[in-house]
C-alpha cells in the first residue's frame, strides 16, 4: 500500500498484520481521491476507523491542513504513528486512541469543524448508523461537511433520511461501496 499523490506521493505505508483491518486498496482509494479532490485543500478531515491512517494521509498529503484520525486497537495506532512519521505528515495529524464516540466527545466543544468525514467501520455491525447519529447533532460538523462511509456492497442506508442526512452519491466497487452523505436536506 502506498501514497497515491501529494507531498507523501509514492512513498510506501505499513498496514497492520492480520485481519482486524481492511486496507482499502490503491485503486479503491484513488477513485475515492479524484471524487474528493475539489474539496481536500486547506480542508479538515476527520478519519474514523483509521486502520493503518492511509485515507488520513492520503489527505494530509493532497494538502489537507489538518487529520484528526481516530482508531482504538493498540496496534493499529502504532502503524498510523509510524506511517505519518514515514511521511513526515504528522504535524498536521493528531491521531486518538480510543472508541469513535469517545473520540468524538472529546473533539467536541474544541472548536473543530470537519469539511470531510470518513469512516470505515467493521462491515455489517451497524457501527456506522451509531457515528452518524452521533454527529447529526454535534458542532463536529456542518450543514457543507461531506461524509464518506466504505462498506459492504450489502449494507442498506435506507435508514439515512431518519437521521438527519441526505445521500449525494454511491460508488460501488468489485467488493464493497462508498456512500457519500450530507447533513439536512
Amino acid at each position: 500500500m502506498r501514497v497515491i499523490a501529494g507531498s507523501a506521493r509514492r512513498l510506501l505505508l505499513k498496514t497492520v498484520e492480520g485481519m482486524d483491518t481492511r486496507p482499502t486498496t490503491d485503486r479503491t482509494k484513488e477513485t475515492l481521491f479524484n471524487m474528493l479532490q475539489p474539496r481536500i485543500g486547506d480542508c479538515k478531515f476527520l478519519d474514523l476507523y483509521s486502520g493503518s491512517g492511509a485515507i488520513g494521509i492520503e489527505a494530509l498529503s493532497r494538502g489537507a491542513s489538518l487529520a484528526v484520525m481516530i482508531e482504538d486497537a493498540p496496534k493499529a495506532v502504532a502503524c498510523i504513528r509510524e506511517n505519518l512519521e514515514r511521511t513526515r505528515l504528522e504535524n498536521r495529524a493528531m491521531v486518538m486512541n480510543c472508541d469513535v464516540i469517545a473520540g468524538l466527545r472529546k473533539l467536541e466543544g474544541k472548536k473543530y469543524q470537519f469539511d470531510l468525514v470518513f469512516m470505515d467501520p467493521p462491515y455489517n455491525h451497524g457501527d456506522e448508523r451509531m457515528a452518524l447519529d452521533y454527529l447529526a447533532c454535534s458542532t463536529l460538523i456542518t450543514e457543507d461537511t461531506m461524509i464518506v462511509i466504505e462498506a459492504s456492497k450489502e449494507t442498506d442506508f435506507q435508514w439515512l433520511e431518519d437521521s438527519g442526512y441526505h445521500l449525494i452519491k454511491s460508488k460501488e466497487y468489485k467488493n464493497n461501496k462508498h456512500v457519500f452523505v450530507g447533513r439536512g436536506e
